[in-house]
């Protein structure tokens, strides 16, 4: 099994309502997302993903989530769009796009400070 995985950035801002503390404050991040596709054979160029387009894809998925006000984002409405709910959202969006070639999607680790990341993957 062969995994490729780049690392991408955008900045937000967002309200994490009713968990206490400064985090209910509006508030942002420059948040580093490392995306990671898995697959179990080569291309006949003998590499997995051409990491201009793994690269191209996540960067299309992150233009709906830079510098932008998260809690107003539809797919947030009526949720905390946490670290959680990025990744997710994340994963979800590149796992449609990547269907098509064969590869799943790994793992999307959302880091929002240098010592705070989450990740999510899907139970496959």
């Amino acid at each position: 099994m062969y995994e490729v995985t780049i690392k991408k950035s955008f900045s937000a801002a967002h309200i994490l309502r009713e968990i206490g503390g400064k985090c209910e404050d509006l508030h942002g991040h420059n948040f580093i997302v490392e995306a990671t596709v898995r697959g179990d054979s080569l291309n006949e160029e003998a590499i997995l993903i051409d990491f201009r387009d793994l690269k191209r894809w996540t960067n299309e998925i992150l233009e709906t989530l830079d510098h932008k006000y998260l809690n107003e984002i539809d797919v947030f409405n009526g949720t905390n769009p946490s670290s959680e709910r990025i990744a997710r959202y994340i994963h979800d969006r590149l796992a449609d796009r990547i269907k098509s070639t064969g590869l799943v999607v790994a793992r999307i680790t959302v880091w929002e400070s240098e010592n705070a990341r989450v990740a999510y993957q899907d139970h496959e």
